[in-house]
């Protein structure tokens, strides 16, 4: 099954809201306030949780954008790797699908462990996957959050 629709079919997955650009702003706040967490925190876990977050928050703050509300985050990331293309690399993609991979080993799991590349590559690509988000909220025009809009319909 398309994950697509899967993510659609679920209660807390895929649905079509109001664009917010007010809640996008919020998001973002939200996100920049994960990244200060990140910055002075000490413990490992918490840094990835942090690094997670931010990145995660700036994401959704793009979907706010849109007007696609989502409380599952793997299919957040599914709709971005669906219809923000234009936006996004494929290393991005999978930045952010090993980031929550991350967050998630390091939250719940006490016998698994996050390798140090990805865990330096989240504390140094936060920052930046913030200010990429901002810079495509500011691009995304009312013809362009329709146009994502009317794709994502079209293929429930």
């Amino acid at each position: 099954m398309d994950k697509i629709k899967w993510c659609a079919g679920k209660k807390e997955g895929l649905s079509l809201i109001e664009p917010n650009s007010d809640l996008a702003n919020a998001y973002i706040k939200k996100a920049e306030e994960a990244l200060e967490s990140m910055r002075v925190n000490i413990i490992k876990d918490w840094k990835i949780s942090t690094a997670y977050f931010t990145i995660y928050f700036s994401l959704y703050a793009i979907l706010m954008k849109i007007g696609i509300k989502c409380e599952i985050h793997s299919c957040t990331i599914e709709f971005a790797k669906r219809f923000l293309k234009d936006y996004f690399q494929e290393s991005e993609f999978d930045f952010m699908e090993k980031s929550l991979k991350a967050r998630v080993d390091s939250q719940y799991y006490i016998d698994r462990t996050v390798p140090d590349e990805q865990y330096h590559k989240m504390i140094q690509k936060a920052p930046e996957f913030l200010v990429k988000c901002k810079s495509i909220i500011i691009k995304l025009n009312e013809k362009k959050v329709n146009e994502i809009r009317d794709t994502f319909q079209k293929r429930l």
